[in-house]
Order: structure tokens, then sequence, then C-alpha cells
């Protein structure tokens, strides 16, 4: 009877590890260039006109502070009390806090309510100045929820005039196809009026 071989199984090298994992890595990302990209979208800026005051100088509109989430291009999803994610495929035309500055603009701008109306750098009697606190849908109310906190400021002795903090809802019965968005920028297009009259009634 003939006596059976031993098997030798030869174990990988380091240099043959490495590389095999870096080809690996490489197919990833790969993989990853090869999907969809992520669909974008843009908020807007009210065009009706709104009963306000008139301001005849200059207002700066300085650009909102906030935190991650919503600093940030994506689109932010609350899915609990106390947890957060980022809609999958979609993402703002722009950071939140740059987009929603110019859209401010714009809203004075469309409401002809100011003299000159601008980014931080001009001459102006007086600036407004913002905080994101909220900007996402909530899917457990299936609402878009938006929460802003404004000061304006005098810029000469940067005392602050008033502060006032907004909140606007949407509904929001689903997230897909761009309909977080679209919540979101009719939530936002409440906010923006409301901070206009309240500006103008102030200055």
């Amino acid at each position: 009877m003939a006596s059976r071989q031993p098997t030798i199984r030869t174990l990988p090298s380091r240099r043959s590890i490495v590389a095999a994992a870096l080809a690996f890595g490489a197919a990833l990302a790969l993989a990853a260039c090869s999907g969809p990209p992520p669909a974008t979208y843009d908020l807007s800026a009210p065009r009706e006109s709104v009963r306000a005051g008139h301001l005849s100088g200059a207002l700066a509109i300085a650009e909102p502070t906030a935190i991650l989430p919503v600093n940030s291009d994506r689109i932010v999803i609350r899915t609990g009390a106390d947890s957060v994610a980022y809609l999958s495929g979609a993402q703002w035309a722009d950071r939140l806090p740059r987009l929603v500055q110019t859209r401010l603009i714009e809203s004075f701008e469309n409401a002809g309510l100011v003299g000159r109306v601008g980014r931080p750098g001009m001459t102006a009697a007086y600036s407004l100045v913002t905080e994101l606190r909220r900007f996402e849908v909530d899917v457990t109310r299936n609402e878009a929820v938006i929460e802003i906190s404004a000061r304006l400021v005098t810029d000469r002795a940067g005392s602050v005039v008033a502060a006032q903090v907004f909140s606007a809802t949407s509904p929001a019965p689903a997230t897909q196809d761009g309909q977080a968005a679209i919540a979101l920028d009719a939530a936002l297009g409440d906010a923006m009026r409301r901070i206009l009259v309240w500006t103008t009634a102030r200055i």
C-alpha cells in the first residue's frame, strides 16, 4: 500500500498580500466611480411682494453658521429623537449655509425693500447674522423642519438691535424623487418671508 504524501500549502508572501489588498481597494474605487452621480437640488427665493418697511441704507447678510450635519451639501434626514442621516443619492447645489445666504439676499432684492443688500465687506448700516439650527426632513413626523436664529447687528458698534428664532415646517410624506428638497424649499420660503418682514420692521 502506497504511503500518502503530505499536502504542503505555501503561505502567501507579505508582498503578495499587500498587492492583493491594493487591487481590491482599486476595484472598490472603480465600482464607486461607476455608480450614478447624486441628484443635485437647489433652493429658491420668494418673488412675491411682501408687506414690510423700507431701508434706505445698505444691509449685509452674513453666511449662516451651522454645525454638522447641516454644514454640508447633503440633505439631512431625522430618523429618531437622537439620530440623523444623510439622504442617499441626493445633495444640495452648494454648501447649505452658503446656499441659504444667497437665497436670503435674493429675497430682499426681489422684494425691493432695501437700498442695497449683499455679503459682508460692503459698507452697510446693519448686518443680518443667522444660524441654521435645524434644516431636515423628520421622517417620524413626515415633515420638513427648519429653525433659523437671526440677529440684527449694527456695523459700527456691533451691538445687537434685535434677535429672534424663526421656525417653519412643511408636509413631507416622502423623501425620494426630490420630495425632500421640495418640502425643505417650501419651509425655507416661509421662514425667509418672515425674516424679511421682521428685519425691515426693526431698522
